[in-house]
């Protein structure tokens, strides 16, 4: 299933090229500086471009949805074996469940896992699961606080090496007490693209959610087993362009899907702590699409 859907006309004063460079540079394209080169062409001036680039970026002060402490959740660090070795996560349930629940697996964007991911996952042990964010840096030292540099460790993470670690977390929470032994995973940006791969390399994996990450191989798609649930952003050129042979392999292959193209708004749409980039009403409609599948696939 392929349905659309449109978000009022950005009104930000921020433009498609500002956001276009930014992409860029968050995906490790360009440098700091020559982004801010561009920036301030595009601005009009350094002044400009120094106002315009902190709305650009997520803000990692920004107050959670979800308070770090709310007493409605029980929230700890756990650790877990993977085939590229010991790995950590931030492991959020309902303090008053009576119960094994559903599991998911939070996969956090090119940042590392920070605090808006924690978050993420809070808001999906509100909503019933038990949900891990795994910390898909921490084989090598952990998520460190500078994005620039935690953004250069998770490229140089080899595809191998985060499946293994999602995979280690998919067999944590399938054998856990806490859970009724059924798992998905949910990812955004990087953490979409990595959903998509543990689709193909998880047969156990129920049901998976890929927040406009990149596709996999064409070749890979008959290997999926999970029912996905795919959200795009209209204004993301660079992932968009590989979604029509995604589609044509999923629909070959029968693989049980729906996608979402939400118009108007652009790539990260779902991060709140990203000022220019967040949009409330697809962020919302998508997250309310993402809980009722996974209540839906997991039971």
């Amino acid at each position: 299933m392929s349905e659309d859907w449109t978000t009022p006309a950005n009104t930000s004063p921020i433009t498609q090229a500002m956001i276009a460079a930014y992409d860029e540079y968050t995906h490790l394209t360009v440098d700091r500086r020559g982004f801010m080169e561009k920036l301030t062409k595009l601005a009009g001036s350094s002044a400009a471009a120094a106002a315009i680039a902190p709305m650009l970026a997520a803000n990692s002060a920004k107050a959670a949805i979800i308070a770090a402490d709310d007493a409605r959740l029980t929230t700890q660090t756990v650790t877990f074996e993977t085939a590229a070795g010991q790995a950590s996560g931030y492991l959020a349930m309902p303090a008053d469940k009576t119960g094994p629940l559903p599991g998911i697996v939070v996969v956090h964007e090119n940042r590392g896992q920070n605090e808006h991911i924690r978050d993420v996952a809070r808001r999906a042990a509100l909503a019933g699961f038990v949900a891990l964010a795994p910390d898909f840096l921490s084989t090598s030292g952990g998520t460190p606080s500078d994005e620039d540099q935690a953004r250069s460790m998770i490229s140089g993470l080899t595809g191998t090496t985060a499946v293994d670690i999602g995979l280690g977390a998919i067999r944590y929470l399938a054998g856990s007490s806490e859970t009724n032994g059924k798992v998905g995973a949910v990812g955004f940006c990087w953490g979409g693209a990595i959903v998509n791969q543990l689709a193909v390399n998880a047969p156990d994996l129920a049901a998976a959610v890929a927040y406009y990450g990149q596709v996999p191989d064409a070749a890979d798609v008959p290997r999926i087993k999970a029912r996905l649930l795919l959200h795009y952003a209209g204004l993301d050129d660079r992932i968009n362009a590989g979604i029509p042979d995604f589609k044509a392999a999923l629909d070959a292959a029968g693989v049980a899907y729906a996608m979402y193209t939400y118009e108007g708004v652009n790539h990260a749409f779902n991060n709140d702590t990203s000022a220019a980039r967040y949009d409330e009403a697809a962020a919302t409609l998508s997250w309310q699409r993402t809980i009722d599948f996974f209540k839906e696939t997991l039971g």
